[in-house]
């Protein structure tokens, strides 16, 4: 079974290897296996120094949020430490080691740059990178050949920024779990919430807790009530996770303190995932929107250092029906002062209904009806509201102060009909969880983003944005050159601060994307068990 001893002696080493790597084809469906007089790991009937390399970065793929039992890493460790230190292996032996620890090296350059599902699978529609632009059978035998294989799997991960500093975070985080700070859930609190100035049995555990954390500086000694220093730690914590910054601590703070270490891992290891195929840096200047933290941010590329240059809130798509769709596409356009054209789904469930309740809601919204011939009809009639149930009219609201789209809204044509707008109500921004449109994307800071998008086209200045904005009159200005918009799906990540931030699972994608990878480990496991003992197989 896999994990003996593969290596006692020469001719049972030969017998052993051979039956441990009848596994390898389920590791090798993409991978090119060497010529058998043509070794890339062995010199002599010896592992070269490439190959305890290769064996050490295998072992070490845990670091990357991967699973080193993926690519037999433990057997091929122990299997090429025995080839070094017992008899020289015959070359039947030498080929299948070559071969296994061949298939296991680009197997994992394969997981490591683009990730080990097909994200259109799991609800996110990115499309995988072309096959030329990442080769991992050519990739490995350069970086072998060049003697540069530490340095060339560190330049195959994704090289944005926010992967490098996830990969240092999830080392801290499993670095705690084992920390005697949850060693024991917090005591439960004494009521409904905890407020300032009360009495908690949980302050010293909950201190040692935010100190683990930092969100608390170490040192800091535990009061003897809830208050000072220990609610200023629990605002940090908050706002580390998704929550209202107030120190009070309910049932919703409450339970994201008790929450498991091993929890907050998985979500690391799951971004570090979609950050292989989410495609964040494939131009100098793009917008991206991070669903489940309700913030966009506009940046760009010089000298391979990423500037953000706008960040806002955003409002997107309701969880529970009309969930924003992850895609890229290039914005191309922008429309100031736009009509909105109220989609047919919208206007049968709720448009035509309040319309029939309250005709007066017409008027006052600016609606108008649109046919086929582009002409619109500015009167309210039953006649008109059946005829948008038949799909012969649509309803259209005109710009203006109550358009639901704001005075501004940015194009970037997609299957979905998603967009970025502005929107009459501001109100909204101030909440903590805004998963509260239909599916397109409301924006806080419309101006800023204009600016962004326009700083390179002349004669747009801040100036003319909002007059245009402000016309009343709808426009659209074509883009001189499009501009990447990446609606993309991230629960954890370090902001410039350096502090890890959490974000709650509002469309259940983590654990989607959780099961998938569950799966896909299990069945290749599976598979290989299966080839390395056939007669389990019948």
């Amino acid at each position: 079974m896999r994990g003996t001893s593969f290596f006692r002696r020469n001719g049972a080493a030969a017998r052993g290897i051979v039956a441990g790597l009848l596994g390898v084809w389920a590791l090798s469906c993409h991978a090119g296996t060497l010529a058998a007089d043509a070794t890339l790991w062995f010199s002599q009937g010896r592992p070269t120094a490439e190959a305890r390399q290769a064996a050490d970065i295998l072992a070490a793929a845990a670091a990357d949020g991967l699973e080193p039992r993926d690519y037999d890493a433990g057997d091929l460790r122990r299997a090429l430490g025995q080839a070094a230190d017992g008899p020289p292996l015959a070359p039947e032996a030498v080929n299948l080691l070559d071969d296994r620890l061949t298939a296991a090296m680009e197997h994992y350059l394969a997981d490591l740059h683009g990730g080990r599902v097909d994200p259109r699978k799991i609800h996110e529609n990115f499309a995988a990178a072309p096959d030329g632009q990442f080769n991992p059978p050519a990739y490995l035998r350069a970086a072998v050949a060049g003697h540069d294989l530490p340095e060339a799997v560190r330049r195959a991960a994704p090289s944005f920024p926010l992967y490098g500093t996830l990969r240092g975070a999830l080392a801290r985080y499993r670095a705690l779990a084992g920390h005697a700070a949850w060693q024991a859930p917090l005591p439960p609190l004494p009521g409904r919430k905890l407020v300032s100035g009360q009495a908690y049995a949980g302050v010293p555990a909950l201190t040692q807790r935010l100190i683990a954390l930092g969100d608390l500086p170490v040192g800091t000694p535990a009061p003897e009530r809830y208050e000072g220093a220990m609610v200023d730690g629990v605002k940090a914590f908050q706002a580390r996770h998704g929550l209202d910054a107030d120190g009070e601590i309910g049932a919703g703070t409450f339970a994201q303190l008790n929450a498991p270490v091993a929890g907050r891992v998985r979500q690391i290891e799951l971004t570090l995932e979609r950050l292989r195929w989410t495609p964040l840096l494939e131009g100098p200047r793009m917008i991206v929107v991070n669903v489940p933290e309700f913030v966009l941010r506009a940046y760009e590329v010089h000298d391979a250092h990423v500037q953000v240059k706008a960040e806002m809130k955003v409002i997107v798509g309701k969880a529970l029906d009309t969930r924003t769709p992850l895609f890229k596409e290039d914005m191309r356009f922008i429309e100031f002062s736009p009509y909105w054209n109220v989609p047919p789904s919208i206007a049968r469930a709720e448009t035509v209904p309040r319309l029939r309740r309250d005709p007066g809601y017409f008027e006052r919204q600016g609606f108008e009806f649109v046919g086929g011939d582009g002409k619109a009809v500015t009167t309210l009639s039953a006649a008109s509201l059946d005829a948008v149930l038949r799909g012969q009219l649509r309803i259209r609201q005109r710009p203006g102060p109550m358009n639901a789209l704001g005075d501004i809204k940015f194009i970037f044509p997609n299957n979905d009909n998603i967009y970025l707008h502005h929107t009459p109500s501001p109100g909204l921004f101030t909440r903590g969880r805004r998963d509260l449109s239909h599916g397109c994307i409301r924006v806080e800071e419309p101006v800023a983003l204009a600016s962004f998008v326009l700083q390179d086209t002349p004669g747009w200045t801040e100036a003319r944005i909002r007059e245009a904005m402000e016309r009343g009159q709808s426009s659209t200005l074509r883009l001189q050159q499009p501009l990447p918009v990446v609606l993309a799906y991230g629960t954890a990540i370090v902001k410039a601060d350096g502090r890890v931030y959490f974000f709650p699972d509002i469309y259940g994608l983590d654990k989607v994307l959780d099961e998938a990878l569950r799966q896909r480990s299990a069945s290749r496991r599976t598979f290989a068990s299966a080839q390395m003992h056939p007669q389990l197989s019948y």
